[in-house]
């Protein structure tokens, strides 16, 4: 598949909506870097940087990472070499003043967000699919009820182990993320309405049948061809 020009994409799904999924989908077929904002995170954590060790401690505390934080470890990916060509960024923005100040950066190197892809899922297909969602306690294997269930119910099909449901996968903890979710996303997406670059993609159905919908989308916007 061949580029029109250097690309900046950004995903938007709530959580189960397979955004991640598909932004990894999209960037393997344009041959753009895959930028999912909570690997860089856990990433930054793990390597001791000094983002990273303010971010540990956020998220021991199991609350948002500031927004400065996100938004300068974003950037500093977004510069580096790798990312010339353009990049698909995945959980960032997730808010209005992550994306006022993403558009204020790129707009400094002559740059803009080309176009925004959410995912829209139904919030009964969301609830569905996280609340359905069971994992693995010795080596993180992931299940679901419905989609993708274990031989033997309670028991790992690779190693036996028992499995378990996450506290934030509970129907509770599913529609609490939800309601977070939606209140910050509304604005992101009538700011991006706004500026004519949103396209929506019904996320219902297969992996492989949403993928196409969204390659297909960009391509009717002549993002791609």
């Amino acid at each position: 598949m061949r580029l029109i020009n250097n690309l900046y994409i950004i995903f938007l799904g709530a959580p189960g909506s397979g955004k991640g999924t598909q932004a990894a989908y999209v960037a393997q077929k344009l041959n753009l870097v895959h930028i999912a904002s909570g690997n860089l995170l856990r990433q930054a954590v793990e390597q001791g940087t000094e983002l990273g060790r303010q971010t540990r401690s956020y998220m021991e505390e199991g609350v948002l990472v500031p927004d400065p934080i996100s938004i300068r470890i974003v950037l500093e990916r977004m510069s580096a070499p790798d990312c010339e060509s353009g990049v698909i960024l995945d959980g960032f923005p997730r808010n209005l003043k992550q994306a006022e100040t993403l558009d204020k950066v790129l707009a400094r190197e002559a740059k803009a967000i080309d176009k925004v892809v959410y995912i829209k899922v139904s919030e009964k297909g969301l609830i569905k699919r996280l609340s359905g969602r069971w994992v693995c306690r010795s080596c993180q294997t992931p299940y679901h009820i419905i989609s993708s269930p274990p031989k033997v119910w309670g028991k790992c099909d690779r190693c036996g182990g028992e499995l378990y449901q996450r506290p934030d996968d509970t129907m509770e903890a599913v529609k609490k993320r939800l309601e977070v979710y939606f209140a910050e996303t509304v604005p992101l997406i009538d700011y991006y309405t706004r500026a004519d670059k949103l396209v929506e993609i019904d996320g219902e159905g297969g992996v492989d049948e949403v993928g196409k919908r969204i390659v297909a989308a960009l391509q009717a916007e002549k993002v791609c061809g």
